[in-house]
Formats: C-alpha cells, structure tokens, sequence
C-alpha cells in the first residue's frame, strides 16, 4: 500500500523485493545465504550470545505450545534421526551421553533414577 506521497512504506517494499527475489532464486541459493549469513553471526557473537537467544527461544515457544506440540515434534525428529542413521550411530551417541552423566552425577543418582524405574514399571503391570 503507497502512502500519502506516492512512495511505498519499508514493509511494502521489502515484502516486493523479497517476493521478487523468491521468484528468480532457487533452494540451493537460500541455502548459500543462509550459510554465509550464520558464518558471519558466527565470527561476530560468542558461546553466550548463542546461549542466550537459545534460551528467549525457549522461553517463548514453550509459552505458545503445550504437552501435545513437544511430544508431536519429538515423534517427527525421532522419526527423521531414525531415517538417517543407523546402529553404530545411536550406539556412540548413548556411550557419549552416559559417559558425560557419569561425569555429572554420584551414586545416589543412578540410585534414585534406579528406584523411579522401578516403581513406574511395577505400576504398569498392576494397571496392566
């Protein structure tokens, strides 16, 4: 929409140029910008910045779904992991995350998730 003057607002012109712009570039053109623009954040922003846009991320999508939506998008990785991998991989990547739970928790915590474990297992064969 122009305004009074005859000009176009920054939003008309940007949404035009971008629709330009889609219709005479490919995928592999987005995904080549799309690099060298996470290259460049990459040189100019620390483990923090990363860490901290990672968690208003977050935070907000987590105010804007419920269970429902985590458990769906979880399925659909899941699923999509499984299709691009194989035994050997989710082998090396169970040691890793053992190997790094190991580093981060003491006895009483294999004894407490132990004990969780078999509570919740007993309790699906009484309701069984």
């Amino acid at each position: 929409m122009a305004n009074n003057n005859e000009t176009m607002s920054r939003e008309e012109a940007g949404r035009k140029g971008g629709e330009a712009t889609s219709k005479n570039h490919d995928k592999e053109f987005y995904q080549e910008i799309g690099q060298k623009g996470g290259e460049a954040t990459a040189e100019n922003h620390d483990k923090e910045f990363y860490q901290e846009i990672g968690q208003k991320g977050g935070e907000a999508t987590a105010e804007n779904h419920d269970k429902d939506f985590y458990q769906e998008i979880g399925q659909k990785g899941g699923e999509a992991t499984a299709e691009n991998h194989d035994k050997e991989f989710y082998q090396e990547i169970g040691q890793k995350g053992g190997e790094a739970t190991s580093e981060n928790h003491d006895k009483e915590f294999y004894q407490e998730i132990g004990r969780k474990g078999g509570e919740s297992r007993s309790n699906q064969r009484d309701n069984d």
